[in-house]
């Protein structure tokens, strides 16, 4: 941007109030002025090629108006959470998929980007608990505004479209909250915001893993655990072999003869890794398909 608009912009900008002074208020001839500024500089060409990622908080504020303008006006905000899941697995496993889920779903929906991952869940933080076994989180009020305000805000750049997708049962209720309140806020008019339950798809894919791979994992579709008897199944440490086999200690597990999980072995990583692949295609589809049924439903 040009040293004389930035120069422009900042003399427009009226300081915050000190010792509890009123802000002073604009005058016409400030607005009109300041309004002509934002559109020069929404005008200025992007001095250099730009990077291509799905991230919003990867690209340029440049990259970021040019990828709007050119349709990408979807955005799919994903949330985790941080938790106790056994002596094998990084507490932040839900974050660990997401990473790998979010740029999945939002290349199958094509003109999507995504928010920055909300990675703490909702829950009582003044609650005392075993030192990691869960946590840290916030209450549900807090959570609920949070993701209010993160809606409100891709709504105020420009996207059109927001989907809250949660890899984590405890988080569904704060997101079908927030997406509720912006609708009604703002009535779908500008935006619509709308919570994807069918992210949250782990029972499904332990049943696909079961009878249509043919993977004998024991353990039961809608269970939290298997027989191993610890918050850990096949799927997940699958996802997260992809992106970091350290997240699922899979060279310490190895080393202690501890590489398997509900009667299925771990080894070879190359295999597991493989699984991980087909199964974040596979929750991709549920996804995509869940969110075209919605958009088919609601006439965008």
């Amino acid at each position: 941007m040009k040293i004389r608009l930035l120069i422009l912009i900042s003399s427009l900008l009226v300081a915050a109030p000190v010792d509890g002074q009123q802000r002073r208020q604009m005058t016409p001839e400030e607005r009109t002025a300041r309004e002509a500024a934002r559109r020069e500089a929404m005008a200025e060409p992007r001095p250099i090629d730009a990077m291509e990622s799905l991230w919003i908080e990867e690209l340029t504020w440049m990259e970021l108006r040019d990828a709007i303008q050119a349709g990408h006006t979807t955005a799919l905000v994903l949330t985790g959470g941080v938790e106790s899941n056994g002596p094998h697995l990084a507490a932040g496993k839900h974050n660990y998929s997401n990473r790998l889920m979010g740029p999945s779903v939002a290349a199958a929906l094509g003109n999507t980007l995504l928010a920055p991952l909300v990675t703490l869940e909702p829950g009582n933080p003044s609650r005392d608990v075993m030192a990691g076994n869960t946590g840290p989180m916030v209450s549900q009020q807090t959570y609920i505004a949070w993701l209010t305000d993160i809606g409100d805000s891709l709504r105020s750049m420009g996207f059109t479209e927001v989907y809250f997708l949660g890899d984590s049962g405890g988080n569904l209720r704060g997101m079908q909250a927030a997406a509720d309140a912006l609708n009604e806020r703002y009535g779908r008019e500008t935006a619509v915001f709308h919570h994807v339950p069918e992210f949250y798809n782990h029972s499904l894919v332990r049943q696909y893993m079961q009878e249509e791979l043919g993977i004998p994992e024991e353990m039961e579709y809608q269970a939290s655990s298997g027989s191993d008897g610890i918050h850990e199944e096949l799927s997940i440490d699958a996802i997260m072999s992809v992106i970091d086999p350290s997240s699922i200690r899979f060279d310490q597990r190895v080393a202690a003869d501890r590489a398997s999980i509900n009667g299925i072995p771990l080894e070879p990583l190359s295999e597991l890794q493989d699984l991980g692949r087909a199964l974040i295609e596979y929750r991709t589809m549920l996804t995509v398909e869940a969110i075209e049924a919605f958009r088919a439903g609601s006439g965008r």
